[in-house]
């Protein structure tokens, strides 16, 4: 999908995937899309994320579990940002 035309204003992932990170996968992407904005989510608290070396500290991350709202704001903060 990244490799498409298609407009991409950002990507959603879990910190933890199969097979590799979402770190890993947002790196990707962010090679073929400079720029991307990019919003992680996690059932790990984000210090047990960050501390164990899983993403850098002052990424966008939503904590689960996570209402419609609370992921419709942090979302279009993300968006808004920089």
């Amino acid at each position: 999908m990244l490799r498409r035309p298609d407009r991409i204003d950002l990507l959603f992932t879990d910190v933890v995937l199969p097979g590799r990170s979402g770190r890993e996968l947002a790196d990707l992407a962010g090679q073929l899309r400079p720029g991307l904005k990019v919003l992680f989510t996690t059932g790990y608290s984000r210090n047990a994320i960050v501390h164990h070396g899983r993403l850098d500290a002052g990424v966008q991350l939503i904590s689960k579990p996570f209402t419609f709202e609370s992921l419709a704001a942090r979302v279009r903060d993300v968006l808004d940002a920089g």
